[in-house]
């Protein structure tokens, strides 16, 4: 399942990057691919640094248990939400909702790990 994951999200950024190119060569840097492409590299960097940071603050005792699979739901939901929002409002409006999410996937690992009512 995980070999579906990573080639799906291959071809979507590949193709945003196709698109980018594209859109550069035509003189639209500000265009809807390149704004895909912006956003799935985002929300797969913070998936990286969640899971990494959360992986080792698990194995050295910081958390009792790191469960890096809710954030996919949250990736999904946040990336389409902050594509909306950047494509209609702006890249700042989307920044916002982007660090939203971050701060919501923090509170949550907080509070699965019991950090919030100790």
């Amino acid at each position: 399942m995980k070999r579906w994951a990573w080639l799906a999200a291959g071809f979507v950024v590949a193709g945003g990057l196709a698109a980018l190119g594209a859109a550069r060569v035509f003189g639209r840097p500000g265009s809807r691919p390149a704004t895909l492409v912006s956003v799935v590299t985002m929300w797969l960097a913070a998936w990286v640094l969640w899971s990494f940071a959360g992986g080792l603050a698990a194995r050295y005792g910081a958390l009792d248990r790191y469960d890096g699979s809710l954030f996919a739901a949250l990736a999904a939901m946040g990336g389409v939400w902050q594509y909306r929002v950047q494509v209609r409002q702006g890249r700042d409006r989307g920044l916002t909702i982007f660090v939203a999410a971050q701060l919501l996937w923090l509170s949550i690992v907080l509070v699965q790990n019991g950090a919030l009512t100790r």
